[in-house]
This record gives C-alpha cells, sequence and structure tokens, in this order.
C-alpha cells in the first residue's frame, strides 16, 4: 500500500510538469481556473488519510502553493465576475474547456496506466529484496548470529544499500571466525591422529605381550604334561620290577634244577663209593686202594657240604622271592586301585560337553515342566556343571529306567555344593551351524564353547527357524511345557525345544502367534523384523524367568536382541529378576534397528518413559534406535575389534558417537577369534589333501584339486592371477577366473587351503574372521588397515612392527594405488623369494587365533561386573 501511494504521486507530479499545449501556446487566461478545477478534482478523488507528523512536514509546500493559487484563482475569479456575481465565460471558452478536460482525462489515465506498471517493477524489485534478506537471514543463522529482522511496516524503499553492506561485513566476521575456528579444529585433529598413533602403537605392543603371554601359557601346559608324565612313569618302574622278578624266578628255578641234578649224581656217586668200598674189602686189595678209597670219599663229603650250601643259599633266594611277590602283589592292588580312581576320574572328565550338555537340558526340562522343585533343579545343575562323577553314574545306569526312576536316583545323588564358574547366557539371532549368515553365527558357538572349557555354565537361546540346518541338532526334542509371554495386549503360548550343538545346550523358542514368526523360510529380511525380533526377545527373557535359573551374565547381540536390556531392567527387574548382569555386543554399527517410537510397546515397554534422548530416542532421525537402547541399559558394552571401538566413537558410529564417549567406561572392544576345530588344515574333512605348516605339500594338491572342480586352466598354476580388469565381461570365458554367487561351506574350505593369498579390501570392516580363517590354512592375507583387519593383520615391510608379529601385507588408502602397491609386493616375495614366502606361510598357520585369548577377556569382564554386584547387594 506504501508503494501504491508513493506511485500514485510520482505519476502526479509527472503530469503536471506536461500541461496540454492549447494552454501554453494561447497564454489564456481561462487555462487557471481550470487548472485549478483540475487541481480541485483530483484532490476531491483521494480517499481521506489520517495525517501523521511527517506527512504534514512533507506535503507543507504543497500545501502552501495550493493556498497561494487559490487565492490567486479567487481574485481573478472576482475580476470576472459581473455585477450580478455570474462568471463572464462565453460559450466557446466552456467548449474548450470541455475539450481541454477530456484531453487532461486522456493524459490522466495514460499516468495512470504508467503508475501502475512503475508500481509492478517496484513489487518485483521489492521481492527480489526479500529474497536477499531470507538468504541473508539463513546464512546467519547457521553461523549462530540471531539477527533480529523485521520487515513488517517496511517498504522495499526503507532498506537501504547501507544495511545490505552491513550486514555482508557481519558474514565476513563470521566466516573469518569460522576460518580461525577450523585452524583450531585442524590442530586439535592432528593432535587427536598423533593419539590415535600412539594407541596403535600401545595395541601392538599389547599384542606383543599378548603373544608372550601365550608362549608362556603352552610352556605352562607342557610343564603340566610333563608332570602327568609321572604316573605312566610309576607304572614303568613297576613293572621293570616285575620283570625283575621274573627273571629272579627263572634263575632261581635253573639253580634248583640243577642243584637237583647235582644231589642225584651224588646219591649215585656214593652208592658206587660204599659199593667200591666193600667189594675192596672182601678182595682184601693192597692200602693204596684203600688210599684212592679215602679220597673218593672226601670229595664226595665236600660235594655234600657244597650241597647244602647251595641248599642254603637256594632257601635264601626263595624266601626272598616269596617276599618280593608278596611285596609285589600288595603294590599293583594299590597301583590298580589308583589306576580305577583315576581312570573313572579321566572318564568323568573327558566325557564329551554334549553328555554333559545333555544331562542339563534334562535337568532344565524337568524344572520347566514343574516335575522337580527349583532348589533341586538347581543342586542338579550345579553337579552337571561341575561334571560330578555321581550324577554320570546315575545317568550311566538309567538305561531301561522310567523317566521317573531316574529322577528319583538324581536326587540321590544331589548334594549342595559351590559354585566355582559362571552361569552365562547367549540370546542371539544366529549360532553356526544351525542358523548362520553371517560373522554373529561363528562367534556364538566359538565364544560359547571356549567359555564352556574353561568350566562355566554357557546356553544358547535361539528362534526356532523353519528353515535351520535340523541335521546339525543332537537329541532335538520338545519340552511338556508351554512358556506364557506378552506380546501387543495379549499372552501368546511358546513351544520351548531343546538340543546339543556342538556340546552346547541351545533352547529355541517356536511362537504360537498367529504372524508365524519365524516361519518364513529366512531369517531376516521381513518387512516386520522390528516385531520378530521384539517378541523372541520378550519370550527369551519370559523363559529365563520362569526357570527360575541363578544366572550370573545375559549376553544380547546386535539389534535383534537388543530389546533385552531395556525389558531386563524396566520390567523384569521390577519382578525380582535382576541378579544378572546385561552385556550387549554390536558387531556391526551400520544396523540398528530404528523404528517410530509407538513401536516399542509391542513388546511391552514404555514408549513415554523411553523416547526421550538420554535413553532410546534415536540421535539423527527422532525415532527410537534399540541399539542405543542397549548401550544406555547395558552393564557391559562390547563390539568385535579395538579398532572397531576406536573407529565408532566417531564416524563409524553411524550417529551414536556421542552416545559412546557418555557411555565410554562400560564400552570396549574384543578382537574376534575362530573355531579352530571347524578351521583345521590337519583335519577338515573338505580337503581333497590335510595338511601341516611343516609338510606344505597338501596345499599344492588341493590348489590342483580346485582348479580342476572349478575348470580353470592348470598351465601356470604356480603363477598368482591378477586379471581382475574387465572381469564383469570377461569372467566366464577366462580360464583363470571364476565369479561364484552363492554359499558353498566345502567350497569355502577348499579355497582356504587351494589360496596362496587372501584379499580383504574392505572400506571398512569391524571385526573380520577370513583374513584369520586364510592364515590358519597358509594363505597369506592383503588388506586394507581398518577395523578389525587392522588388529590381526601387519604389515611384513613395516619395520615399526616386531618380526614375530608381521604376517601379510596392508595399504592405508582405499584407492587403486594403494591396492597395487600391497599386490606388487606381495607378488615379488612370491615370485622372487620363494624361501621367504615359505617361512612368512607357515608362520601364519602357527598364529593362535582360537577363541582362548579373546574369552579369557570376555572372562575378565563377566567377573568383574559379577563382583561389583555382589558387591553392591
Amino acid at each position: 500500500m506504501a508503494c501504491s501511494v508513493a506511485a500514485g504521486a510520482e505519476a502526479t507530479a509527472l503530469l503536471f510538469r506536461h500541461p496540454a499545449p492549447s494552454l501554453i501556446a494561447g497564454r489564456r487566461c481561462q487555462a487557471v481556473p481550470r487548472r485549478t478545477r483540475h487541481r480541485n478534482l483530483r484532490i476531491g478523488v483521494q480517499p481521506p488519510q489520517k495525517s501523521t507528523p511527517s506527512a504534514n512536514h512533507r506535503n507543507r509546500p504543497n500545501i502552501q502553493r495550493d493556498i497561494a493559487a487559490a487565492s490567486s484563482d479567487e481574485d481573478r475569479r472576482q475580476n470576472f465576475e459581473d455585477e450580478n456575481g455570474l462568471p463572464n465565460i462565453q460559450l466557446e471558452d466552456l467548449v474548450g474547456m470541455i475539450q481541454n478536460t477530456e484531453k487532461n482525462i486522456l493524459l490522466l489515465n495514460q499516468a495512470r496506466l504508467q503508475a501502475l506498471e512503475h508500481a509492478d517493477k517496484i513489487l518485483i524489485e521489492k521481492e527480489a529484496l526479500q529474497r536477499k534478506v531470507n538468504i541473508l537471514e539463513m546464512k546467519l543463522s547457521e553461523t549462530g548470529a540471531q539477527p533480529k529482522l523485521s520487515s513488517e511496516g517496511k517498504s522495499a524503499a526503507e532498506i537501504s544499500d547501507s544495511q545490505i553492506l552491513m550486514e555482508f561485513d557481519v558474514l565476513k566476521e563470521e566466516n573469518m571466525l569460522l576460518k580461525d575456528d577450523i585452524k583450531f579444529l585442524k590442530t586439535k585433529l592432528i593432535e587427536i591422529t598423533e593419539t590415535e598413533e600412539s594407541l596403535f602403537k600401545l595395541e601392538k605392543e599389547r599384542a606383543l605381550l599378548d603373544a608372550s603371554l601365550r608362549e608362556l601359557e603352552c610352556r605352562f601346559i607342557a610343564a603340566q604334561s610333563d608332570m602327568l608324565k609321572l604316573g605312566p612313569l610309576q607304572h614303568d618302574a613297576w613293572w621293570e620290577k616285575v620283570e625283575n622278578l621274573e627273571e629272579l624266578l627263572e634263575s632261581t628255578a635253573k639253580q634248583v634244577e640243577h642243584a637237583a641234578m647235582i644231589l642225584d649224581r651224588y646219591h649215585d656217586f656214593q652208592d658206587k663209593v660204599e659199593k667200591l668200598e666193600a667189594s675192596l674189602g672182601a678182595a682184601k686189595v693192597s692200602k693204596f686202594c684203600f688210599y684212592l678209597v679215602d679220597l673218593l670219599q672226601q670229595r664226595a663229603k665236600s660235594v655234600e657240604e657244597r650241597f647244602q650250601a647251595c641248599n642254603h643259599e637256594m632257601h635264601s633266594q626263595f624266601e626272598l622271592y616269596e617276599h618280593s611277590i608278596v611285596e609285589f602283589h600288595d603294590t599293583l592292588n594299590k597301583i590298580i586301585k589308583e589306576s580305577e580312581k583315576k581312570s573313572l576320574e579321566h572318564y568323568a572328565e573327558g566325557m564329551p560337553s554334549e553328555f554333559w550338555s545333555r544331562i542339563s537340558l534334562l535337568i532344565d526340562g524337568w524344572s520347566l515342566e514343574k516335575k522337580i522343585s527349583c532348589n533341586d533343579a538347581n543342586m542338579l545343575r550345579e553337579m552337571a556343571w561341575k561334571r560330578d562323577n555321581c550324577l554320570r553314574e546315575a545317568y550311566l545306569s538309567s538305561r531301561g529306567m522310567e523317566e521317573r526312576e531316574l529322577m528319583d536316583s538324581f536326587l540321590k545323588v544331589a548334594l549342595p555344593g559351590t559354585s566355582y564358574g559362571l552361569h552365562i547366557v547367549h540370546i542371539a539371532a544366529e549360532m553356526a551351524p544351525v542358523a548362520k549368515v553371517g560373522g554373529l553365527a561363528d562367534v556364538i558357538s566359538g565364544l560359547g564353547k571356549s567359555l564352556q572349557k574353561k568350566g562355566h555354565l554357557v546356553e544358547i537361546i535361539l528362534p526356532k527357524y523353519d528353515c535351520m540346518q535340523h541335521n546339525q541338532i543332537n537329541n532335538l526334542k520338545v519340552l511338556d511345557a508351554v512358556v506364557q509371554s506378552y506380546f501387543e495386549g495379549h499372552v501368546f503360548g511358546n513351544k520351548i525345544w531343546t538340543g546339543t550343538v556342538g556340546g552346547l545346550p541351545v533352547y529355541f523358542i517356536e511362537p504360537q502367534h498367529p504372524a508365524k514368526f519365524f516361519w518364513r523360510a529366512q531369517y531376516y529380511g521381513e518387512h516386520d523384523d522390528f516385531k520378530r525380533f521384539s517378541y523372541f526377545s520378550r519370550a527369551a527373557l519370559e523363559l529365563l524367568y520362569q526357570s527360575g535359573k541363578k544366572i550370573d551374565i545375559i549376553h544380547c547381540h546386535d539389534w535383534q536382541t537388543a530389546f533385552v536390556a531395556p525389558l531386563y531392567w524396566d520390567v523384569y527387574a521390577n519382578l525380582g529378576f535382576n541378579a544378572a548382569r546385561i552385556c550387549f555386543t554390536c558387531h556391526n554399527f551400520e544396523y540398528q534397528g530404528t523404528a517410530p517410537a509407538q513401536d516399542l510397546a509391542y513388546c511391552g515397554l514404555d514408549v513415554e518413559h523411553l523416547d526421550r534422548p538420554d535413553r532410546m530416542r534415536d540421535n539423527s532421525h527422532g525415532r527410537i534406535n534399540v541399539v542405543k537402547g542397549a548401550i544406555v541399559y547395558s552393564n557391559i558394552v562390547t563390539t568385535v575389534s579395538p579398532t572397531y571401538a576406536q573407529e565408532v566413537r566417531s564416524e563409524g558410529g553411524r550417529g551414536l558417537q556421542d552416545t559412546l564417549k557418555v557411555h565410554s567406561k562400560k564400552f570396549v572392544g574384543i578382537l574376534n577369534g575362530i573355531d579352530t576345530d571347524t578351521w583345521n588344515p590337519s583335519t577338515d574333512k573338505f580337503l581333497k589333501v590335510q595338511y601341516i605348516a611343516n609338510d606344505l605339500h597338501g596345499k599344492s594338491a588341493n590348489k590342483a584339486a580346485l582348479r580342476k572342480q572349478l575348470k580353470l586352466s592348470s598351465a601356470y598354476a604356480s603363477q598368482p592371477l591378477r586379471e581382475f580388469e574387465g572381469i564383469a565381461d570377461h569372467f566366464q570365458n577366462n580360464n583363470n577366473i571364476r565369479l561364484i554367487l552363492k554359499y558353498d561351506d566345502a567350497l569355502s574350505h577348499m579355497i582356504f587351503a587351494a589360496s596362496d593369498m587372501f584379499i580383504v579390501p574392505s572400506m571398512f570392516e569391524p571385526c573380520g574372521l577370513t583374513q584369520m580363517i586364510a592364515m590358519r590354512y597358509g594363505s597369506v592375507p592383503i588388506v586394507r588397515k581398518t577395523g578389525g583387519l587392522n588388529d590381526s593383520v601387519f604389515d611384513f615391510d613395516d619395520e615399526t612392527i616386531p618380526v614375530e608379529l608381521r604376517n601379510g601385507f596392508t595399504f592405508v588408502k582405499a584407492d587403486e594405488q594403494g591396492f597395487n602397491s600391497a599386490m606388487e609386493r606381495a607378488f615379488n616375495y612370491y615370485t622372487r623369494k620363494p624361501e621367504v614366502w615359505k617361512q612368512l606361510v607357515q608362520n601364519d598357520m602357527r598364529i593362535d587365533f582360537s577363541w582362548d585369548s579373546s574369552a579369557s577377556q570376555y572372562e575378565d569382564i563377566y567377573q568383574r561386573a559379577v563382583a561389583r554386584a555382589r558387591a553392591g547387594a
């Protein structure tokens, strides 16, 4: 409106600067009243406006001019009026005035049109200026400035160039401040980089210390085995005594036989002497003959004395022999008793883990079916945990018994005892080999078995998928009990199946829900995965709660079971189930399980209580984030390698870096291990030829077998394959390349055994198991230094790393140049220094990547968490 008023004033000014030509040329006096009339018309058509001081000030000259003109017109009018007061105007003058008025009206209309066009231009300029102002406001808001701009009541003409320049000056100052901040951040980034480098060096030193510790452990185990050898040495000593006694017996028997022969000869000789003496007496022979007889009698006497001495010695030997026999029998009986006792202990200890897992599942089944009390179940579990001989004998002697009789025999031998390990329950979505999608499955089975070997009671809870490998489960059976669990405002039943996998006791939960959550022919990728696994997490906790077990650690993995942590502390702790500590492991922060906040209510969680920035609200999208909830609610938070733990504290955390920093005291990275029983080239049933580090001939045989299986060229078999260019177009016709897009467990074993190098050029890698398995099979890894790859592969040419730790080839930058450099160095050693390469392969095969070291770290953090809980109880 302000613009329209200004335009009208300007157009009016233009109109009166160009009067009609007839008026100017003729200089007629009647032009004056016309102008006066026109002015009066112009003033009359304007609407009344509220006067303001500023408007009065601006219009004061115009008002004075109009007043002067009006007075002049009045004088002139009076001159033209006649005596009667009527104007002295002719008709032609009136016609001329009308014509001039019409021309002025036309000019006024043209001026009005020009004024409207000018107003449109001014409006366009105003909009452009307003856009500039908006842009400036956005820039100021981004730099933290909060200018208070108000455009109400202001016209475009009031936004001056000086104000715009001032705003640009402010922006320039802000930019200068930003440059200073960037410089400061760069210096801080350099400091952080230096700190990370020092941390990497410390990690390498720690790895060296771990290697030294493993060596000492090996020596200790060897010393223990030497001590165990003392038993067999005692047996050898006793058997040596037995052999000596047998030799002594044979010698004595020979002496007895020899003495008997001599005695027989002596009696014959004595008879002959007596006969000879009688015959000489009768024949009255000479004295010389009697001398000979006396001599013979003396010799006979001497022989008799010698016989008596021999007889006495023989009796002494017999007495010694009898005494030795008695001592031998006594000692042998003691040895037999000790051997029987040790063999029974060894038999109990040597029973496979699956045997004790079967007993444990049997006891848990009775407890869930309410056939025995919780106290009796706890006592029997502890006996199975300790591998008690009495329990073993009761089970082995139960063949043919009814279940009630077996329970009675178990309860008779049940005695209270003290625990010496932890009760650990893993709740997960995968486990190798029954339900395997990725590395999570290997972690569950490998870590579980290693903790079990350390004397802990380890149990696994999984969903009962319809597509899992049932043939990998031993003694799979359904319990005669249904566990009820809450979901979506209702209570649903769950069938509980039990079985053993790799010696570990496993529970499989089969929901009786109409959606058939785990009857989908696949593990993941369903539209309702959030509902599926929130249901499973609630049912798993319900199973533990109803079993009445005394659990020390509940370990949940990835977003699929991250619900366990908030459910445990917000729901089940209020029911008295609160003695356990929660450990959460995130294997990959790329997957965090986000969903609308109201979806938390499915499993019974309080949405209003949890949808907060310090609990489960996502840091970026405003949804809820179950991985964040597990980090907040767990007592222990881990990830799968030390380097990845450092990476996720920055941009690698995918929005959770701030949450991890807040909870950094309970967050740690532990490098995964591999199952060295499954991945063992000396016993691998999938290989054509088994082999060991000291004899690598089997590796060549496996390479030849794989080439034949995949129909690869056998020419230049020792030449490393490197035709990667154009693989998408030529791999089908290339004799040295095969692209296989499927999972094949047996083929993967063969590839590890046949390959000379294994390339893992990951952009990011939380842990990675393939590089460890490759080294186990003598395949040298070529990897990018990120995540777990940085913690397990150390460059062969890096002189800052101890020689004994160098085991592969690495590169840092994710580009072709870095990758090619690592490849070239590996090829040079392979082709030009075969002896060095062979030594590298043998060293890699001897590296201990088992779960033992990693399980010890988990064992340590478990025990510290449980100790803190007991101290605070």
